[in-house]
């Protein structure tokens, strides 16, 4: 009776432990991202940089974490996760204070790159970690406190950045990033358990997948990126997507890969989740720039004003996808999320009919409703896909749906981008008479619709295996 008390006992503080590191790592990385938002045009002046330029700190970031998510997380499944959380922190920790003593932006630009690198250890471990604590019917509740943290982060990330840029500077911003995750990393240590992967010296890491996978998404995604600079990137797209069909086909092949790309074929539930997540970012990640450049230009709001307006749809993800992802225990996570994403086309919706002299309520509520299609979408997903895989891939798992995410949101940002260019040639969104705004918003909502329609249907065609 005493060993199982002690039993209980460990198991309640192991969860505590893990939901504490995850809710800070996630809270963090989130945090970081949209503060830095902010500090872009005073980087540039210290620098002496385009904002241009700097924007390669956010391009960098967002790439070399698609990159590098999924052999970091197959190497958490076949290692130890908490060895990877650990070391990704620690290089997180490092890079924030080589951020505030640059001298210089190149210098800047490879901290915060190295930085991905460190964030794509922590986030392709931490919630695999976070999951295996809890047993498989709470898998959902735990899931949408995870990701509710990083909606808490994206909402106070806009405010806290400009407070603390604006009162002590951009370095602030890595310093307080860095202080969290130094409290972070010493909880890790002291109170997650360190458990060895059952296939630790039996499975090899796949090094060769591994660099075919990185070659592959950076190349492509830089390609699509900057698409709009004409034949190059276009070429480089092409090129990366080579590389892609050399990477599946090499993989197929492989009796230890680094990512199973057979489970696409053979799982149709794990198949139809992942593209529903990429076309639900595609539709969804531009409504923000869109947002706020419309809130600005069209309506004529300031940029700290337009920033308050938005955060209705943050925080409405926030205080939603704990309660949805506890749903997602009890009810078919495929289900919900089908339902998540007739919510996000709803939204669009709302915004093809926008003009420029639309209410501010109305902007409001199709955000909110956006808001709403975001939580009933993000866990459950999540959830419907790691039910899906084994226990020993929930690593793996959770970085395909990173880079998902990634994906999705540079392909949002390329089709903003073509819409441009064919509707206002020569002419930056900013830039455009409110009319030809409108007609841009408008316009891209209409596909953006349509992609969440079809994100629809194929979410209703799922079924656990």
């Amino acid at each position: 009776m005493t060993e199982e008390i002690r039993s209980e006992n460990e198991i309640k503080k192991f969860r505590r432990a893990a939901l504490i590191v995850v809710l800070l790592t996630s809270f963090t990385m989130s945090l970081i991202g949209s503060a830095l938002n902010l500090s872009i045009p005073a980087i540039g002046a210290e620098f002496e940089v385009t904002a241009d330029t700097v924007g390669w700190m956010v391009t960098g970031f967002l790439l070399c974490i698609a990159a590098f998510s999924v052999p970091f997380g197959r190497l958490s499944d076949i290692t130890c996760r908490k060895t990877v959380l650990v070391a990704g922190m620690i290089v997180f920790i490092c890079t924030c204070a080589g951020a505030v003593l640059s001298v210089n932006f190149t210098m800047l630009l490879v901290f915060r790159i190295l930085q991905a690198i460190g964030a794509a250890m922590v986030l392709s471990s931490n919630t695999p970690i976070l999951i295996s604590a809890y047993p498989p019917e709470k898998k959902g509740k735990a899931l949408g406190l995870a990701i509710g943290s990083v909606y808490v982060g994206l909402s106070v990330g806009p405010v806290l950045g400009g407070v603390l840029n604006h009162q002590f500077g951009w370095r602030s911003i890595f310093i307080s990033a860095g202080g969290l995750m130094i409290i972070t990393l010493i909880e890790a240590i002291a109170r997650l358990p360190h458990e060895d992967s059952e296939g630790k010296g039996k499975i090899k890491m796949d090094f060769c997948g591994s660099a075919l996978f990185i070659l592959f998404i950076i190349t492509f995604m830089l390609g699509l990126s900057k698409i709009e600079m004409g034949a190059v990137p276009v070429v480089m797209a092409v090129i990366g997507l080579g590389i892609g069909f050399l990477f599946v086909y090499y993989e197929v092949h492989k009796k230890d890969p680094v990512l199973d790309v057979r489970l696409f074929r053979s799982n149709i539930g794990y198949a139809l989740s992942n593209i529903a997540a990429l076309l639900n970012y595609a539709a969804t990640f531009a409504i923000g720039y869109l947002t706020s450049i419309y809130l600005q230009v069209a309506l004529g709001y300031d940029s700290q004003t337009a920033g308050i307006i938005m955060i209705a749809q943050p925080l409405v993800m926030a205080v939603l996808t704990p309660k949805i992802g506890k749903m997602s225990d009890r009810y078919s996570p495929f289900k919900l999320s089908s339902l998540g994403m007739g919510f996000c086309a709803l939204g669009t919706l709302f915004f093809v009919f926008v003009r420029t002299d639309t209410s501010l309520v109305y902007i409001i509520a199709a955000l909110v409703i956006t808001g709403v299609g975001f939580a009933f979408f993000s866990s459950p997903n999540t959830n419907a896909i790691l039910s899906c895989v084994d226990r020993k891939d929930y690593g793996v798992a959770n970085s395909v749906v990173s880079t998902m995410r990634s994906v999705g949101q540079t392909l949002s940002m390329v089709i903003v981008t073509i819409i441009v260019t064919f509707m206002l040639p020569g002419v930056q969104l900013n830039q455009a008479d409110p009319e030809s705004l409108v007609r841009v918003i408008n316009t891209a909502f209409i596909v953006f619709a349509v992609m969440c329609v079809i994100g629809i249907f194929i979410s209703l065609r799922r079924k656990k295996e």
